[in-house]
């Protein structure tokens, strides 16, 4: 919940005019839903996709203040994050909540961001696998293996979001790993390997490159540096392994 409309649309042209300097990796931009139709005017026909922060589960109907998986296409939007950590942790959302969130998603063609991770309590306790396959199972439930190739994982550690501290490569890993190993038990080890499983935690241009040059690291949920175009696209830039 950051800028303005000036400020969201002047942060989106600077990332599509550095664009073209890093078009070996995937690039989206999701900002708050009332900036989403003048970002999407700015990346439309670029190479920076549109997405959104959250939704509801429900095409329309009597849910004053919410926004349906219909109006964010209609806006353009290709991608939508579910599950952020602030929406569980802040707001109280759950997993059977993000579970609807994601089958609606997945039915009008939008391609659902899936945040999972620990508080630092639970990492303390050493609950981390327990608490990842809580929430994968809770908000992946009910996916055939066609649509689960469809979905992004986003590994949140919640300690690390805003705080400045970053999972170390080998904590990172060590639950992508897991995440992939979850997949992989469940369908099968293609559909494993063909889910992009994304690290967000106080991510910059400096921890990003050590990061992704893990194996089962596919990309990055860039939170408040994605607010400079400058750091967002140092990041970008680190990850010239992913898809290779």
């Amino acid at each position: 919940m950051n800028l303005n409309r000036a400020g969201a649309v002047a942060l989106a042209e600077a990332i599509v005019r550095g664009a073209s300097q890093v078009d070996h990796v995937d690039l989206a931009v999701c900002p708050p839903s009332v900036y989403l139709e003048a970002v999407g005017q700015v990346v439309k026909g670029t190479p920076v996709a549109l997405g959104a922060q959250n939704m509801f589960y429900r095409a329309s109907g009597a849910f004053t203040g919410e926004i349906s998986p219909t109006m964010l296409v209609d806006l353009g939007c290709r991608y939508v994050i579910l599950g952020h950590s602030e929406r569980r942790h802040v707001l109280r959302e759950t997993s059977e909540e993000v579970n609807r969130k994601v089958h609606a998603a997945l039915q009008v063609g939008l391609v659902p961001i899936v945040c999972v991770g620990e508080l630092l309590s639970e990492r303390e306790a050493g609950e981390t696998a327990e608490v990842i396959r809580r929430q994968f199972d809770g908000s992946l439930s009910g996916l055939s293996a066609e649509q689960m190739v469809k979905v992004v994982i986003a590994y949140e550690p919640v300690w690390a979001i805003g705080t400045g501290k970053v999972a170390t490569t080998e904590q990172a890993q060590e639950v992508h790993a897991q995440l992939r190993d979850i997949i992989r038990l469940r369908y099968n080890g293609q559909v494993a390997e063909s889910v992009r499983i994304l690290y967000g935690g106080s991510v910059n241009a400096e921890n990003a490159g050590p990061l992704l040059a893990q194996p089962d690291i596919d990309g990055v949920l860039v939170g408040g540096a994605s607010l400079k175009a400058d750091q967002f696209l140092g990041i970008a830039a680190q990850g010239r392994h992913v898809g290779q």
